[in-house]
């Protein structure tokens, strides 16, 4: 990884620098996320919380999840772009939304697994080898 990894929103207004690999990344098939993503899913990328920093202006919305937990969300408030999710009772690691678009950085955001596989379209064929959840991890 070239450090640091810098992205945006659309606009241009939120910014972030990211300055260590992603824990993780996965692709996430549940219903929630192909509204989000308005895809056949939406790729997180688990960031520690003291490996990124973000400036610009965000606002928060918050839903529950399947699993009882608050799922809260940061997002542009002048372009809408999605920048992370988090729990509230658990805030070690963002789950970042907003990719870096370099091509020496998407890379670093290629998902190793698929989850909530369970909801996913027929159509979307997932890559031999990867872990494949049909709900969350487990």
């Amino acid at each position: 990884m070239q450090k640091p990894v810098k992205g945006s929103c659309q606009c241009g207004q939120v910014r972030y620098t990211l300055h260590n690999k992603p824990k993780g990344v996965f692709a996430c098939h549940c219903t929630e996320c192909q509204k989000l993503s308005t895809a056949p899913y939406s790729v997180t990328a688990i960031i520690a919380k003291d490996d990124i920093e973000f400036s610009g202006k965000m606002d928060e919305w918050s839903r529950s999840s399947d699993s009882g937990n608050t799922n809260s969300a940061k997002f542009c408030p002048n372009c809408g772009n999605r920048i992370y999710h988090f729990n509230p009772d658990d805030q070690a690691t963002v789950k970042l939304k907003l990719k870096p678009v370099d091509s020496e950085s998407a890379h670093l955001f290629e998902p190793t697994a698929h989850i909530w596989t369970q909801e996913k379209l027929d159509w979307v064929d997932i890559p031999k080898g990867l872990k494949v959840c049909p709900k969350a991890f487990q």
